[in-house]
């Protein structure tokens, strides 16, 4: 988390999809005009040829039955072919030999073997408005992680674990906007006979390492795509306003739908919940820029929220931003505890509860395993003077101020 606060600015959109989209995205495959037949034209008539003398046409007559008598035997013997050859037209021959799969290819084929059937459509309804999403089964007991936004205010969910299957009745066991995280629960009759998904520990991705997203984009049915991952520890903005960090940055394709699907290794193990594309001002779909919440964090979040807990978090009421090589205290919260500290924006912070603060993410893993009413001392410099704050940590508030209300 940038402690706390993001910067109000427009977010990545999130992979949630309504059933308009998929209106909208095959439309343009009608014609915009109707296509009229349009019969042959008809060639003019030729002129009458001139007269010729009568012994002209006894040449022309023994010529017509000479090639008369010779196409019927060359006729004859094509009938003989065609009889001897009858029935559907032949296909074209299929190219011989086939090509044996690369090394990647066959780890791509083993991943999605054996997590597929663990990836589920996820379709929510919520008065008259519907949408979908994809999520995962991590436990033979009937647990499916998901993003937040895709079962946000839901009246009803229901899960699909195939294509064509029915809808399974699930329950929402607990949200967590500030990660982007819901749980749900299904009847473990229909998850007894999967594998359930391993978590990764995410702190050990590395950019370039293979990335495998599986979900539901755009109404499709189940879909792989690969590609790297592209950058760790990313921040994006959670449905809250607040921030989510040691975010992945990927470059396998995402689009709406995807919301809630895991992002596996090369072992087929979760390394992230895909929650987010980057888009163009336009908007759209996939540019190659995905963003997903790591799994450390889903093991820390998924264990509170499957038993009815709710999430607390420590807040200090300030956001940080790197400038020039340091961090340095952006917007402060009037009356939060960073302003009653005494911190003002502007400051640059050396350290936090004693760990040195070189990012800005930096300050929120120094209080992350804090509680609300802990005091820690913050060292800032301050017009070339350095200073140390007592701080005594607040209760994170549903809402970031000054942010919209968050939904689907």
């Amino acid at each position: 988390m940038t402690e706390d606060e993001s910067p109000r600015r427009r977010g990545p959109d999130r992979l949630w999809t309504d059933p308009r989209e998929e209106e909208e995205h095959t439309r343009w495959l009608a014609p915009k005009t109707p296509v009229m037949p349009v019969a042959p034209l008809r060639q003019p008539e030729p002129p009458p040829p001139p007269e010729r003398p009568t012994w002209q046409f006894v040449v022309i007559g023994l010529l017509i039955a000479f090639v008369l008598f010779g196409g019927g035997i060359l006729g004859a013997s094509l009938l003989r072919g065609d009889e001897a050859d009858s029935g559907a037209t032949a296909a074209l021959p299929a190219a011989p030999g086939a090509v044996a799969p690369d090394v990647r290819s066959r780890a791509l084929r083993q991943v999605y073997a054996a997590a597929n059937k663990s990836v589920v459509l996820v379709r929510v309804s919520d008065g008259g408005a519907r949408g979908s999403g994809t999520g995962f089964v991590i436990d033979r007991d009937g647990t499916i992680v998901t993003n937040a936004h895709v079962v946000s205010d839901a009246e009803q969910v229901k899960v699909r674990f195939k294509d064509d299957g029915p809808g399974v009745d699930a329950r929402v066991l607990g949200r967590d906007e500030s990660s982007d995280l819901a749980v749900l629960r299904v009847d473990a009759s229909n998850t007894q006979n999967l594998e359930p998904l391993r978590l990764a520990d995410s702190d050990a991705v590395k950019a370039g390492d293979l990335a495998i997203a599986i979900g539901y984009p755009l109404n499709l049915g189940r879909t792989l795509t690969t590609g790297i991952v592209s950058g760790v520890g990313r921040a994006i903005q959670a449905p809250n306003g607040f921030s989510i960090d040691e975010v992945i940055q990927t470059d396998a394709a995402l689009n709406p739908g995807n919301s809630g699907g895991p992002l596996l290794d090369a072992a087929g193990r979760v390394i992230g919940v895909n929650s987010q594309i980057a888009t163009t001002a336009g908007g759209g779909g996939n540019t190659g820029i995905g963003f997903a919440v790591p799994s450390n964090t889903v093991r820390q979040v998924v264990p509170r929220l499957r038993s009815g807990g709710t999430i607390i978090r420590p807040y200090l009421g300030t956001s940080f931003v790197e400038l020039t090589g340091a961090v340095v205290a952006g917007s402060v919260v009037a009356g939060g505890p960073a302003d009653q500290a005494g911190l003002r924006a502007g400051d640059i912070v050396t350290e936090a509860d004693g760990t040195p603060v070189q990012a800005p993410g930096d300050v929120s893993t120094a209080i992350a395993d804090r509680r609300p009413g802990d005091e820690i001392d913050i060292e800032v410099q301050r017009t070339g003077s350095e200073r140390t704050l007592r701080v005594t940590l607040g209760t994170r508030p549903a809402q970031a101020p000054g942010s919209p209300s968050s939904g689907p």
